[in-house]
């Protein structure tokens, strides 16, 4: 009987078409499948991921699972796993599940966090993780702003309008603004988010903190639940998926 196995996986999406496979591109879940195909001698072992990152976004605790036939110790498959996989990827936990865990399915809570460098000055070993802003922001507005999104809403708005999924109603749980240094990060917390939502949900909140918006219009841009009446799409190099929680 085969065993299925939950892994925890940080990755650097910069050089990656996404997470998710696609044909003749670099994915993180293709790297991932190929390795294990040729721990199983061939086999192919197929993994499902707690949800899909857009081409040049991060992760630090992506989590998927797969079934093996394999006995390997569960300490093991990490160590087996990073010695094929390139260097912008790396399982840091591994461990038995119940046979019907699901990575995606069973997630009750996920974490996002968006880093905005904040600098007039182009930083060469900044750009590929944080979205440089080198516009003055009015915090306390994007404080103001966000006690809109906070609570269970229908996001139609803060997402791609290619999203193909009808239920969007999701809850945001909690959205915290963190300073370090000249970086600022918005922290999201929510029982689920939608394609693109929370690049969205930033690019709208800068034009908040630019003046461009005023913190109420969030209110009503949610009612309308129309793409075209929110902001801009954040760049994905800022984003990471940071932990996932069942």
């Amino acid at each position: 009987m085969d065993m299925r196995i939950k892994c925890t996986v940080s990755y650097d999406g910069t050089g990656y078409s996404g997470y998710q496979v696609q044909p003749n591109k670099r994915t993180v879940q293709g790297e991932i499948e190929s390795v294990l195909t040729k721990l199983h001698k061939g086999q192919k072992i197929a993994i499902s991921a707690s949800g899909r990152t857009d081409a040049g976004v991060h992760a630090k605790g992506q989590v998927f699972h797969f079934d093996t036939p394999l006995r390997l110790p569960e300490d093991k498959w990490s160590v087996a796993m990073n010695s094929l996989l390139p260097p912008d990827i790396s399982v840091h936990k591994a461990e038995a599940a119940n046979a019907d865990f699901h990575a995606r399915f069973d997630a009750v809570e996920k974490e996002y966090r968006y880093f905005i460098h904040l600098s007039s000055v182009r930083d060469p070993f900044k750009r590929n993780y944080a979205y440089r802003f080198p516009y003055p922001l009015d915090l306390e507005a994007i404080e103001a702003a966000k006690k809109y999104l906070i609570g269970t809403h229908d996001f139609t708005s803060f997402c791609s309008a290619k999203t193909e999924i009808v239920d969007r109603v999701r809850t945001l749980k909690r959205i915290e603004l963190l300073q370090e240094d000249d970086m600022l990060i918005f922290r999201f917390v929510g029982n689920g988010f939608l394609y693109n939502m929370v690049r969205i949900l930033v690019g709208t909140l800068l034009e908040v903190g630019q003046g461009e918006r005023q913190p109420y219009h969030i209110m009503e841009v949610l009612e309308k639940r129309d793409r075209r009446s929110a902001g801009k799409t954040a760049p994905g190099q800022g984003l990471y998926l940071w932990e996932v929680r069942y």
